[in-house]
């Protein structure tokens, strides 16, 4: 009989020791360090403990209702302004719906993903959000073979084509919102210029990039289309660092464009690098993620963000209710999804709050397009016809065409962005896939 016990036990040590995942306490994010192996402060460390903590009352919240507890995957911390975005959202979306949550910070895209996702899942969590593009078939995987949990992953392309009733994509329209940013940006080169700093023909920005990827095409594209509204001889230059987040190589390459003349930069990356450098010189920025206005007092005049608590609360209303979540969602003006900081009057030209106010009526009823195929060319001609790749296979190879009725339909038949042309008066000094 003790031999029985004995091989009883056995067993039951070598099923528990076979779990997926890490043995990061439930209630604490995972020390596991950021991609980048950016050192975390004792105060970054300390700060996260106190986060990952649930809200007091919010377990017994979340058992009056559904069973739901959230679990979230991020690429960075919260130094990254697009992480710090989403974890913001997720901490007001998890206290709004009183359930509980956990954070994973510094997951990179590889199978730490995956095995981050099965962690959060040994500790009861039955969604799973994750905040990068290359988290996505790590999330897939898991989704796989956990079909009981939903997974929720932004900026992703693969939900619409995958199959996987527990898989879901989510993005915004936020070539919306950096088309009203551009605007922003045009009028203040205009002000520039009737104060004699320089003629209408050498207005150049510039744009620190991260990616060569369709989701920052479609972003620096939509910004300087919204400064070119208001600026028609304006041109830009674009930087890309090959890298998400890189302070360093941020702000080398803002200061690359403001070598090559640039008067104003914007950006699509994570870090302070591109402000930092707007800053010292004195030059105009526009961010990206939220307001830099406090590090930035002379130089930053707005900034758009995609708004996830939106998303976020969606996704756990479906779950506490057993609905379905949608398998590819896309946030909208209309839904609170796309936002603009509050312009900085110190910086700004003058009237652009109220600009931004009456583009943004226009935007939301449909009468202005940020894509019009009128306002943009391709090698000197206009564009009429364009096969996206919005099925996304190994080729990358056009199979939805996406323009009709005079514009660019964005994503609207998936998600996630899908505009890659490369148009007239936008150089690209690198690339960087």
């Amino acid at each position: 009989m003790k031999k029985l016990l004995a091989l009883l036990l056995a067993a039951v040590m070598v099923i528990s020791m076979a779990a997926c995942g890490t043995t990061a306490p439930a209630d604490t994010k995972t020390e596991t360090e950021p991609a980048k192996e950016e050192e975390k402060t004792e105060e970054a460390q300390t700060d996260e403990a106190e986060e990952s903590e649930p809200e007091e009352g919010q377990e017994e919240e979340a058992s009056e209702g559904a069973e739901v507890k959230v679990g979230f995957i991020f690429l960075h911390d919260e130094n990254s302004t697009y992480d710090k975005n989403f974890m913001e959202a997720a901490k007001a979306a998890c206290e709004a719906q009183g359930v509980e949550y956990i954070q994973k910070t510094g997951i990179p895209e590889t199978n730490e993903c995956y095995e981050a996702a099965c962690d959060l899942i040994d500790h009861g969590c039955n969604i799973i959000f994750a905040d990068s593009f290359g988290h996505e078939s790590f999330m897939l995987q898991a989704a796989k073979e956990y079909p009981d949990v939903q997974f929720c992953h932004a900026t992703g392309t693969m939900a619409h084509t995958a199959g996987v009733a527990n898989y879901h994509n989510a993005f915004a329209s936020i070539y919306q919102g950096r088309f009203l940013a551009g605007v922003a940006a045009g009028m203040k080169i205009n002000e520039m210029i009737e104060e004699g700093k320089f003629t209408a023909d050498e207005a150049l920005m510039g744009y620190v990039g991260a990616y060569t990827y369709a989701e920052v095409i479609s972003g620096y594209t939509s910004f300087y289309l919204g400064a070119k509204s208001v600026c028609p001889t304006v041109r830009m230059q674009v930087q890309f660092t090959g890298s998400w987040y890189d302070e360093t190589l941020e702000k080398e390459a803002a200061q690359t464009l403001l070598n090559n003349g640039c008067i104003l930069i914007s950006q699509h990356a994570d870090s302070m690098g591109a402000p930092t450098a707007c800053e010292e010189a004195g030059v105009p920025n526009v961010s990206y993620n939220g307001s830099t206005v406090s590090a930035c007092p002379n130089t930053f005049i707005v900034s758009s963000r995609i708004n996830w608590e939106p998303y976020m609360e969606y996704m756990i209303e479906c779950v506490k209710k057993g609905e379905a979540i949608d398998t590819d969602w896309t946030g909208t003006l209309e839904t609170g999804s796309v936002v603009l900081t509050e312009v900085n009057g110190q910086a700004a030209a003058e009237g652009t709050q109220e600009a931004i106010d009456k583009l943004w009526a226009e935007l939301n009823d449909g009468t202005v397009k940020v894509f019009d195929t009128a306002n943009f060319t391709v090698d000197g001609k206009a564009v009429d016809s364009y096969l996206a790749d919005v099925d996304t296979d190994e080729n990358y190879e056009g199979d939805t065409e996406v323009i009709s009725d005079g514009y660019f339909h964005e994503s609207e038949y998936r998600s996630a962005p899908y505009f890659d042309l490369q148009i007239d008066d936008i150089e690209l000094l690198n690339a960087a896939f």
